[in-house]
């Protein structure tokens, strides 16, 4: 025979709210994994302003919109943008995919300054 620990929550209301670990573990499982992600770099460099993807600067500079394609793109992640011949480095703030295609997406960037 198996048994199983639960854990029994009683409130003022009277209400009895009791859970088995084990139907937890999946969930602590997603949430540990969702942390551990690391922040990608999306190189853009090789891509062609204006055909490939947009970038409209914003805040001179220091911030900028941009529509482009590609999946896997997340908040947090990076950007790399060719500036003539500099490379500018951006983080991606907020992104919204369209519908169709789905693979296109919109995104506000942050210009990460290099203190170095």
């Amino acid at each position: 025979m198996i048994l199983e620990k639960s854990f029994v929550f009683c409130v003022r209301t009277g209400m009895n709210l009791s859970f088995n670990l084990f139907n937890w573990w999946p969930l602590v499982l997603v949430l540990k994994h969702q942390r551990n992600q690391q922040q990608k770099t999306h190189d853009y460099s090789q891509f062609i302003k204006g055909r490939d993807y947009v970038f409209e600067p914003l805040n001179q500079g220091l911030a900028g919109q941009m529509t482009g394609v590609g999946r896997g793109i997340k908040p947090r992640d990076y950007i790399i943008l060719r500036r003539g011949s500099e490379l500018s480095h951006y983080q991606v703030e907020e992104i919204d995919y369209y519908a169709d295609p789905p693979d296109m997406w919109m995104a506000l960037l942050k210009k990460v300054i290099d203190n170095s």
